[in-house]
């Protein structure tokens, strides 16, 4: 079975979104028209993953030009977009080059043509970056062996076939396939709902287990590396990424087990020198507190819900960009 297509084009305008809230049990699509949909859709989590974040933002730029081309209104969905997700520096690195382009325009009757064809090149360009990443790392990977990953970092969370997962495709398209380690990945369980139901669909094998399992899993010594994604690359080489990469890196270390992050070097981010100065999103506390409306703590109790965690640039071994394999300390050279 193909990957899931989480986002295309509507004609003659608008966004097809793959509702990634309602996975596993519903496979749903969205229609959205309005900027303000767009919105909604990211910071609810309906559409997730640095580079696919950053690509519905880019197509939500164009439903704005369409709306009446007006720069002002262009603008001001710049702004409303860029307030939904602060760590994801995709979204604002996408939402940037837009702004850059609708620069360019002079006829506004022109301006939604052109922001079309910027946020499809960012689609397309994204895709082919996902399919390097994968013929990049594939090597470092124990062909028909077993890998481990936390959150989702395939095809759901960008324009292709993913940056973690790309080499397990690119493998599973040469039938060697790994065997791949799914932590759930609480508190939103991005690995049970989404990495397993996207890694079982493309017909590769995967074993569930909860996120305190992890360190036991590798200290049976059969893992051969861990697979992350990032959602910021700092410029030492500091990665942010989903809540539990850090306590994965730390267990990959303990065990000497090679941990590997892996992203198109529109996640570097050059202007943040370190992990301390990326901001760290606080989403709701419901989110830990109970899961669908069903509550499983005490009621009124706090709860602190960081949803990324910041890897220090020594516990990683390699950072696999669409550029090559790089070292933590040298990833800028990705960008230069």
């Amino acid at each position: 079975m193909p990957l899931p297509t989480p986002i295309d084009w509507l004609r003659p305008a608008g966004i097809r979104l793959l509702d990634q809230t309602l996975l596993p049990d519903r496979e749903v699509y969205l229609e959205l028209h309005t900027v303000e949909a767009v919105a909604e859709a990211i910071r609810a989590l309906r559409v997730r993953g640095a580079p696919l974040i950053g690509i519905a933002a880019a197509m939500g730029l164009v439903i704005a030009a369409d709306e009446g081309g007006a720069p002002e209104r262009v603008r001001q969905a710049i702004a409303l977009l860029g307030a939904t997700r602060p760590t994801a520096v995709n979204l604002h690195w996408a939402l940037k080059r837009m702004e850059r382009r609708a620069a360019t325009v002079k006829d506004p009757r022109e301006l939604a043509a052109a922001l079309r064809n910027e946020a499809q090149a960012i689609w397309d360009e994204d895709r082919a970056m996902c399919e390097r990443i994968g013929r990049h790392g594939a090597g470092l990977l124990p062909a028909g062996g077993t890998v481990i990953t936390v959150c989702n970092a395939g095809a759901l969370a960008t324009g292709g076939v993913g940056t973690a997962l790309a080499p397990v495709y690119t493998l599973l398209d040469e039938g060697r396939a790994p065997h791949v380690i799914v932590p759930e990945t609480r508190p939103l369980l991005q690995g049970s709902r989404l990495t397993a139901w996207e890694l079982s669909r493309a017909g590769v094998a995967c074993t569930l287990i909860t996120d305190n399992m992890v360190a036991s899993r590798l200290r049976r010594g059969d893992v051969g590396c861990a697979l992350v994604g990032a959602d910021r690359i700092a410029a030492n080489g500091d990665v942010a990424n989903k809540i539990g990469t850090y306590p994965l890196a730390l267990a990959a270390r303990a065990h000497g087990v090679p941990f590997y992050v892996l992203a198109p070097t529109s996640t570097i981010d050059p202007a943040t020198p370190d992990g301390a100065a990326i901001p760290i999103e606080e989403r709701a506390p419901q989110e830990v507190t109970g899961w669908r409306g069903v509550r499983s703590a005490p009621e009124g109790i706090g709860a602190w819900n960081p949803a990324f965690d910041v890897t220090p640039a020594e516990l990683i071994t390699a950072i696999v960009t669409d550029r090559g394999v790089l070292a933590p300390r040298d990833v800028t050279r990705a960008i230069d």
